[in-house]
Parts: structure tokens; sequence; C-alpha cells
């Protein structure tokens, strides 16, 4: 497991001591509304906001003349179905690696809209199909209504769906950011216990939420940081859980630090933010996947705050995307072996 470097933190006036954002963040840091995620309405509203100015302005890439788009629904064969977004690379030749991305959002807002961008740079950097899954949201529906959406959209992608788009079924990493990353990290728990889909070559996990029990050194510190805070982290996990949320009664994987045994789970590679509550149980979880024989990288990225990635054109932004492409590209595009 490989830790990225990072400067030292330098005091800056208007910032706490030892507490040193990138240069290039800081005028995104002041920009950004925080909400009280103890409404989700508000939050969703918000999000659409943020969409339509960055419409606006410019800097929300619509469409990619190297990627075809099309909305479609993954479906069960039973009756049940997601809606999913197909984001299809124009220069590659079938058979297609896959990634199957899962949003964030603290589980409570996010649709297809939501990270279009990322996904339309990840279509075009792995040349991997990207399938974004819009899987319903909390509170209207706990958990484990997201982590079922996102299981069913992983066993069309292995299946029917999968055949339909001539993905290749044995290149399919999973991804996701914030609350994606643990609907990431359960589809990966699901599909080792169940053993009956072909294993996931990669999880991305991105800043990812993975432990409830927020008794973190970051959980604890980080009361007030940019873009996410750990109030609203215990606001996600109240909307999340509802009633399943017994400290013994959530149900399986969606709290991936909650499961004992990590073996046998695909290779990860976990992205933490050095000024976000969950930094440190995503490098808990990474440590625990490493510790259990996983291959594991693990990355944080100094002077830097939850969402960083996406939220401004900055140095260590463009870094980052590169990083998780490239990691991408070697996981996918690795030779089979026989």
């Amino acid at each position: 497991m490989r830790d990225a470097p990072g400067p030292a933190p330098v005091d800056q006036p208007g910032q706490e001591p030892g507490r040193q954002l990138d240069p290039e963040l800081e005028r995104a840091a002041r920009l950004y509304r925080l909400v009280d995620h103890a409404d989700p309405h508000a939050v969703r509203r918000e999000a659409a906001r943020r969409i339509r100015v960055a419409r606006m302005t410019g800097q929300w890439a619509a469409d990619d003349p190297g990627v075809r788009v099309e909305d479609t629904v993954a479906s069960d064969g039973a009756g049940r179905a997601v809606p999913v977004r197909v984001y299809r690379p124009v220069a590659a030749a079938a058979p297609y690696p896959a990634v199957l991305y899962l949003h964030g959002g603290a589980f409570i807002s996010g649709d297809l809209d939501f990270e279009h961008p990322r996904c339309l740079q990840m279509c075009r950097g792995t040349g991997a199909v990207v399938v974004s899954v819009d899987y319903r949201l909390a509170p209207e529906h706990p958990a484990p209504a997201a982590l079922e959406d996102s299981v069913l959209a992983h066993r069309w992608l292995c299946g029917a769906g999968g055949r339909a788009l001539s993905v290749d079924t044995g290149r399919i990493a999973v991804a996701g950011t914030s609350a994606g990353g643990a609907l990431a990290a359960g589809v990966c728990l699901t599909a080792r216990d169940e053993g009956e889909l072909p294993p996931p070559v990669l999880q991305m996990l991105l800043y990812p939420v993975v432990d409830d029990t927020m008794e973190t050194g970051s959980a604890r510190a980080f009361t007030d940081t940019p873009a996410w805070d750990s109030p609203n982290c215990a606001q996600m996990w109240r909307h999340y859980l509802g009633p399943a949320g017994t400290r013994d009664g959530a149900p399986p994987h969606t709290v991936p630090a909650r499961t004992a045994d990590l073996s046998g789970l695909p290779a990860a590679y976990v992205m933490t933010a050095e000024y976000d509550p969950l930094r440190d149980e995503g490098a808990a979880y990474a440590r625990r996947l490493a510790d259990a024989g996983v291959p594991t990288e693990l990355h944080q990225y100094a002077g830097t705050f939850h969402g960083f990635d996406t939220l401004a054109p900055a140095t260590v932004s463009r870094r980052a995307l590169q990083q998780q492409h490239a990691v991408l590209r070697g996981a996918l595009h690795r030779p089979r072996q026989t």
C-alpha cells in the first residue's frame, strides 16, 4: 500500500494553525455553499442549482465528440429496473472494458446529471464503457435500496446488459465517490459473497464513506471544512440507515467497515483528501484491505477537501483525475490470463 507524499502544512491568515489548503483550491472553498443535510430537499435544490450555474458558465461539459451517451435501464428480467446512463468511447473497439460508476451525494441527492462531466472524462480517459447508476435515494428509500440498485446494475452489466453493450465481463471495474464509494465497496462485497459473477478487476473508492461510527480523528476534528463536514456526516447516516441504523441492525454491506472479513476482494485504489472528515475512515479501510491480502493503493492528496477533483480546475485536481484514469487503464487493459 502506498501513500502519496505532499507538502507540509503552512499557516495562512484566516485559517486554523496547521491547516493549509492548496492555493488554487482556496477560491473554490470560499465560494462553495455548504448546505445543512438535515433537509434532503434543500440539498437536492442546491445540487440542481450548481449544475445550472455550471452550464451557464461553460464549466459543465454536456457532451464530448469522442463519447456516445445513451440513457437506458438496467433490468433484472423480473420486473425490477434501475435507470443508467451509458458512455461509450467512439474510438475504441469491442469487446470493451467497463466501469460501473456510483455517484456521490450523501445517499440523499444525485442523479444521472450529477457527475455527468466526470463520467465523460472517465470514458475518454480510459477507453472503457462507463455505466452510471441512478440508484434510489434516502430518506424516501433508506438502506439497503441504493445498494440493491447498484448490485442489480452490476449483475445486468455482467449479463444481458454487458452482452448488448459488447462488454468484456472479465474486465469490469467498480468506482464510486463519497457515498458512491460505500456502494462500490458494497457491490464488491456482495459479488464476493454470492460468487456467481466474474469479480470486478478493481474497486476505486474516491474519498469514500465507509464507517458510520464517526470516531476517527478526522471526523472529530473537521466540523467546518469546505464542501463536507462531520455534522453533515451525521445527518447523512441518519437519513440513509433510518430504522435499520442500530449498531447491529444495518443491512449487510451497507456500511462496509462493519464487514469483519475483507479477504478475497478485488484490488483497491482508495483516494482521500487531507481536510475531509472521511479521510481517516477511508485510510483505515484501505489498511484493512491490505492487511487482508487485497492489493491496495492509498493516496492522500495534501491541501485538498472533499470533492476537490471536480469542484475546481486546479493542478492538484487535474493530477488526481489523471491518476484515476491511469489506474483504471492499468486494471482494465491488462491482458486477460488464460
